[in-house]
């Protein structure tokens, strides 16, 4: 039997838990700019499925791609990587 594909995982800091059980994470990359050739810093906001409400704004946490949870969380927290002081 053959192995699952290798599931995405990114690494951001919590924007945003005022919703029930869920997360708003930002991820920062560096893109090049296409015509200019400058690095430019970029930011996606994903939303993150946090079972146990453990996580609070600041944090930087890990997240994995996973089944669709609702309209909008395709991805659940693997662990916090950082606490904010």
């Amino acid at each position: 039997m053959e192995t699952r594909n290798l599931r995405k995982e990114r690494v951001g800091v919590v924007m945003s838990n005022k919703m029930e059980k869920s997360i708003v994470v930002a991820v920062k990359r560096k893109v090049k700019h296409p015509i200019y050739g400058k690095y430019v810093n970029k930011t996606t906001k994903f939303v993150a499925h946090d079972d146990k409400n453990e996580c609070s704004i600041g944090d930087t946490v890990s997240i994995m791609e996973t089944r669709p949870l609702s309209k909008t969380k395709r991805w659940r927290l693997v662990e916090i990587l950082e606490k904010v002081k």
